[in-house]
């Protein structure tokens, strides 16, 4: 029997399909990854259609490449030495919602545009990358470790209890799911670390190389009963990030951030062909937005305190800090942006990061927020020498728990029509890749190819480990190979 026949056998016909033109939709992605065609894609509905497939596959070594979302980035679901796509975008069910716990229980398909919307019918929310796209799997940006806007230390870790199919087939779930009675043991499902070992880091940034997973536990929070968004406009980025430290540590505000002027432009634009370029001429060259919260306990009594205590810090500590409702000459932004950062991008809106020129190519680590200029000055030298304008940057900071770190990104924005605009974006990026590694940028979410080699090639015993931890689970190398360090 054939690998098509025993697939057919396994799954049926309306799950399964190799029509040529189908390969092809999985074939790329946003990004600049290489193309590459998978030989089946197969579209289960439940865990045991996952099970079943990918028993299959172990047994017959047949690559296997996991997706949940409609939209990808990074290159990480394209098929590096075909195989078999095993596409989750069908299992979306939202199992439910325990709204004395916080947590939402959905499966891997589920998407931003579907959860926000039931959570908000409920008083509830995600805390949220920014402007994730409205296809993309919630799960999947958790298990990616995208980087939420909220700066809380509490809700840097949403991810909880997890079901995965290990790359032998065999089901597992993580943390407190895993205990008997669930779901209906005491913990729901709530604890993520424990009974035993911490097996959700384990799946984590993996891109699809240690298993699948198929629902999780999330953490959610109510929606706030006041919100105020505040704007700062920033010349002078270290003094910006000074008073950062002085205000979050102490606990003002919820999401927190800064964009520069190609970033916010891209966001804020309505009629693109008229408002983008005066909109990036006339924002300031970083703005820092914050939104301070009421919640469920006295929602008056912490805007008022937060307020009275970002007044005295501002006239005592930080008086060119001018933090107001909103920024000036931009009247109408605070009603505006609000509700942008609590929602994913709107679906019948370009994305975006493809608003400017069609594609883009994102680079971000982590570093310190006092670091931040000494990498923003070397990615404009970069720029430079590869001819590619610096006004074209998009940035984005966002400060971590509480400003003791931060994700710094630069957005590369290209026409993919445009076969010399790609390779300089390509050049560029890799070359910004190696300089800023060697300048102690953490790369904790290495994507690409060149960029992988690099960062595994500085930690040979970490990389080392990994390899013979992927060789316990994944004795084959079925699981999306080609990423990582495999």
């Amino acid at each position: 029997m054939s690998i098509r026949e025993g697939l057919l056998k396994l799954v049926g016909s309306e799950k399964f399909t190799d029509d040529p033109k189908v390969l092809k939709e999985y074939s790329t992605d946003f990004s600049l990854a290489p193309s590459g065609v998978p030989n089946y894609v197969v579209k289960p509905k439940k865990t045991e259609d996952v099970q079943r497939v990918i028993k299959f596959a172990n047994e017959h070594s047949i690559p296997v490449i996991p997706v949940s979302s409609s939209a990808h980035f990074y290159g990480t679901t394209i098929p590096k030495q075909g195989g078999i796509v095993l596409d989750l975008t069908g299992m979306n069910k939202i199992f439910e919602i325990d709204e004395l716990n916080r947590r939402v229980r959905i499966e891997a398909g589920v998407t931003w545009e579907q959860l926000t919307s039931e959570l908000g019918k409920k008083g509830f929310r995600m805390i949220m990358p920014l402007l994730p796209h409205p296809l993309r799997s919630v799960v999947t940006d958790y298990l990616e470790r995208e980087m939420p806007t909220n700066t809380v230390y509490d809700y840097g870790e949403p991810l909880q209890g997890m079901e995965v199919v290990w790359p032998t087939g065999e089901i597992f779930r993580t943390g407190s799911a895993s205990v008997t009675g669930y779901p209906d043991s005491p913990s729901k499902g709530g604890m993520p670390s424990g009974p035993g070992l911490d097996f959700y880091r384990l799946l984590q940034g993996a891109q699809g190389t240690m298993g699948v997973v198929t629902w999780a536990n999330l953490k959610i929070e109510c929606l706030p009963k006041i919100d105020k968004i505040l704007f700062a406009p920033v010349r002078e980025l270290d003094y910006a990030i000074e008073f950062l430290y002085r205000v979050l540590r102490i606990r003002i505000g919820q999401e927190c951030l800064l964009l520069n002027n190609t970033n916010l432009a891209t966001v804020i634009a309505d009629d693109w062909s008229t408002d983008f370029e005066k909109l990036r001429a006339s924002l300031p060259p970083w703005t820092l937005i914050l939104v301070i919260s009421g919640m469920q306990r006295d929602p008056e009594g912490k805007i008022q305190y937060e307020e009275q205590a970002l007044d005295k810090i501002l006239r005592n500590e930080f008086p060119e800090i001018h933090l107001a409702n909103n920024l000036p000459g931009f009247p109408s932004l605070g009603k505006k942006l609000l509700p942008m950062l609590r929602k994913p991008w709107p679906k019948k809106v370009t994305y975006w990061k493809k608003r400017y020129k069609g594609g883009c190519q994102s680079l971000f680590f982590i570093t310190k927020p006092t670091s931040a200029s000494k990498f923003i000055t070397k990615i404009e030298e970069i720029a430079a020498k590869h001819g590619y304008p610096i006004s074209d940057i998009g940035g984005y900071l966002q400060p971590i728990e509480h400003n003791r770190a931060c994700h710094l990104e630069f957005n590369f924005f290209y026409d993919p029509a445009s076969h010399s605009e790609a390779e300089r974006v390509r050049s560029l990026y890799d070359e910004a890749a190696k300089i800023l590694l060697s300048e102690g940028a953490l790369f904790t979410r290495p994507y690409g190819e060149e960029l992988t080699k690099l960062v595994y090639e500085r930690a040979a015993d970490y990389t080392m480990t990994l390899r013979r931890v992927k060789k316990i689970f994944d004795p084959n190398n079925i699981m999306n190979p080609g990423n990582l360090c495999f």
